[in-house]
């Protein structure tokens, strides 16, 4: 298995917490791009992450995710039935949750800055403050078809 330098390694740890595409190899060299690069003419290049499997998991080892603690989502998946003996596996899904978990609410964000446009407000500039609100996050649920409806008691 080939070692890389700190360097390297701090570009992969970057691109993963980006959740970019990182679309270069262990040399720097860029793959899968339009043109038909280093092959033969008209033979298509085939697109890959450029971070291989295995350094993945090696970093899945290494990072500790900052909103669901690995605790947590282990005592969750053992409630829904499902044995986790891997902790590479509950840190995914810790990982996958996060990522979900701030997709939405940076969708709700965006509706609430929306919303807040059409309106006329008194604070301009950097001191302006939003508040996550029903109101918002109905919409950014839906967009990933999850429905939420309030109970007749506060309609």
């Amino acid at each position: 298995m080939k070692s890389t330098s700190g360097q390297e390694r701090n570009r992969k740890v970057a691109c993963l917490k980006a959740q970019g595409d990182c679309n270069t190899t262990m040399s720097g060299n860029t793959t899968g791009g339009a043109a038909g690069g280093g092959g033969r003419p008209g033979t298509p290049e085939v697109k890959t992450a450029g971070v291989p499997l295995s350094d993945f998991t090696m970093h899945l080892e290494e990072y500790t995710p900052t909103v669901i603690p690995d605790s947590v989502s282990a005592f969750y998946l053992n409630k829904a039935g499902f044995e986790a003996s891997d902790p590479r596996i509950v840190r995914l899904i810790s990982l996958s949750a996060q990522k979900f978990i701030s997709d939405v609410v940076n969708d709700a964000l965006q509706h609430c800055k929306m919303r807040a446009s059409g309106q006329s407000s008194k604070k301009q500039g950097k001191d302006k403050k939003f508040t996550l609100t029903m109101e918002d996050l109905t919409p950014a649920l839906a967009e990933y078809g999850i429905n939420v409806k309030k109970p007749p008691y506060f309609s």
